[in-house]
């Protein structure tokens, strides 16, 4: 009786990602905080990692939507995108990703974006999935696009450039020392300098030289106030 040849067989469930490929993926979990943060219970957030597809699911937000949790597997439709990109070879895609519409396993329609995640050498190490569940009440999609009261509103300026920022905090700044009388005069631009550098100001590049023209004082006078707070920091 002839013998039969056992073939090996290659887990491609399980594949190696380097520390640092890891180390990517894992710094994709502040992102989907954030994202959280800013869009609401509506929205579910998931972060797969490629190495093992079995158990590829590393972080969720919001999974009460599909009833998933960390070591859930990956998705045949993500599946199907990682063997296109095989296909065509990992190294001449930069950036793919695929925005769909689908029901959930509950019926329930869902807007979906899968997004991959390339390690240094452009080798699809990871995925990140973002998933609005449209049947989500109303009140859970805006509550966190409609502040309650002017208390919930900051202050940001979005500028063409870093001198158009400089100088519009510059003059925000100086507008509220000058009109400040519990600040001497002899030491008004010395606390304008200050409350520059603890909003970061001096980070810019031009931000000494602008600031001390329009002071009327010399680069040196600035750089030294900034080195005195620097010590006391």
């Amino acid at each position: 009786m002839a013998k039969i040849k056992k073939i090996a067989v290659k887990n491609e469930s399980s594949r190696n990602i380097s520390t640092a490929d890891k180390l990517i993926i894992d710094s994709y979990k502040t992102t989907m905080e954030g994202l959280a943060s800013y869009y609401g219970e509506a929205f579910e957030f998931v972060l797969h990692d490629l190495s093992d597809y079995d158990h590829s699911i590393i972080k969720i937000i919001n999974g009460f939507h599909s009833g998933r949790k960390e070591g859930a597997p990956i998705t045949d439709l993500a599946l199907s995108m990682l063997e296109k990109i095989r296909i065509k070879g990992e190294k001449s895609v930069h950036g793919p990703f695929i925005s769909y519409t689908s029901k959930s396993k509950y019926g329930k329609p869902v807007r979906s974006t899968t997004i991959v995640i390339f390690g240094a050498r452009q080798r699809a190490i990871g995925l990140l999935c973002i998933n609005l569940y449209l049947d989500s009440p109303i009140n859970s999609l805006l509550q966190n696009f409609l502040p309650l009261s002017q208390s919930d509103y900051v202050t940001e300026n979005f500028i063409s450039d870093s001198d158009e920022l400089i100088a519009g905090a510059l003059e925000k700044v100086k507008a509220g020392v000058v009109a400040d009388n519990a600040v001497p005069q002899n030491q008004k631009n010395k606390e304008i300098v200050t409350i520059l550098y603890h909003q970061g100001i001096f980070k810019l590049k031009n931000a000494v030289q602008t600031i001390s023209e329009d002071l009327c004082i010399s680069r040196n006078t600035v750089y030294l106030h900034i080195r005195s707070l620097e010590e006391k920091s």
